[in-house]
């Protein structure tokens, strides 16, 4: 299941920096907004959330791990990826150790660098909403099993075939249920 459109959001208070990144990201297919800072950023986001933010470290008013930990708490699915000149290591560590980033890359950056990780990036966001959506299946298939266990005890624990099909051995389980079974309609 491939996502539908796949947005980024660049923030860097640089405009050259921030224009040479969507540059190198043109041709991946994305759609690219850029903000200038943190504040217009999270306004940007509140408007159209982005999948995913690349944004520098050192900015005024707001850095960039500031910025990005608001982003977690505000809108905990977009995937954050941290840009910078002035590499620190420990922050890095901690950032990530946190959930507050998923990546921390350095500038100048490898144009091939950052693409990969942009797209790695993005297959991650698709496999953790597959995730999600699978986890949401399965919490829906539990609750209807325990609705059917609720309604017809003994039924989830029945004895079941090689091929998982239910064994029905006792005489008045099959009475109760053979009338149910005559009302289904037939595959076609």
């Amino acid at each position: 299941m491939e996502m539908a459109k796949k947005t980024l959001l660049l923030v860097d208070d640089e405009d050259d920096v921030r224009n040479v990144m969507a540059l190198s990201l043109r041709d991946e297919g994305y759609e690219i907004g850029m903000a200038s800072g943190a504040v217009e950023a999270l306004k940007m986001l509140h408007q159209a959330p982005f999948d995913m933010v690349v944004s520098d470290y050192v900015m005024p008013v707001m850095n960039g791990l500031e910025l990005q930990r608001q982003i977690r708490k505000e809108f905990p699915d977009t995937l954050r990826i941290i840009l910078t000149g002035r590499p620190d290591l420990e922050m890095a560590v901690t950032a990530m150790n946190e959930g507050t980033i998923h990546r921390f890359l350095v500038k100048p950056w490898d144009q091939v660098d950052l693409q990969i990780n942009v797209r790695l990036g993005f297959d991650k966001l698709q496999l953790e909403r597959e995730n999600r959506k699978l986890l949401a299946t399965v919490k829906r298939q539990s609750d209807f099993i325990e609705s059917l266990e609720k309604d017809h005890p003994g039924l989830v624990s029945a004895k079941r075939s090689g091929t998982g099909a239910v064994i029905v051995d006792d005489a008045e389980v099959l009475k109760r249920y053979a009338a149910t079974l005559r009302t289904l309609p037939l595959p076609k």
